[in-house]
């Protein structure tokens, strides 16, 4: 199990918040968290490091596409607290319609862009206990330039 941290704890060390969650496996892969204090979509790079520390592809993301990642994030959030099973949840298509209209207006942000910054992002989860939140998520990041 991942040891978990005192959110003021991880402030402090440097470590930033995760809005978004947009792939998991095996730990974050691809979504929305804060860089140097500003909004950023991140993917991963299979790169396979010996460190507990990813390399990721980050790019900026503009206050309006915040603003709706944060919208389905919050649509998601409300369906996974539900009783409604695995197949009841957006993201399947059809489920919720306005999850299904974000999902178009998001795709061309979520797509790593020529130019777009490699860093190295180690995460650490928060002591709350909650994975999904309509803030965000459990985990956090500290960044740095990738060698």
């Amino acid at each position: 199990m991942a040891m978990s941290w005192d959110k003021q704890r991880l402030i402090a060390d440097g470590f930033e918040p995760t809005y978004v969650d947009l792939e998991w496996y095996d730990g974050p892969r691809k979504g929305l968290a804060l860089v140097d204090g500003v909004p950023h979509y991140y993917e991963i790079r299979d790169c396979n490091r010996a460190d507990e520390a990813e390399e990721y592809l980050v790019w900026s993301a503009s206050e309006a596409t915040v603003a709706m990642e944060r919208e389905q994030w919050a649509i998601f959030v409300r369906y996974q607290l539900s009783d409604a099973g695995p197949e009841k949840r957006p993201g399947h298509g059809g489920i919720d319609a306005r999850y299904d209209e974000l999902e178009l207006l998001l795709a061309p942000h979520r797509q790593a862009p020529d130019g777009a910054r490699r860093l190295v992002g180690e995460a650490r989860f928060d002591d709350g206990d909650d994975r999904y939140r309509f803030d965000g998520v459990d985990h956090w990041f500290r960044w740095r330039p990738a060698e």
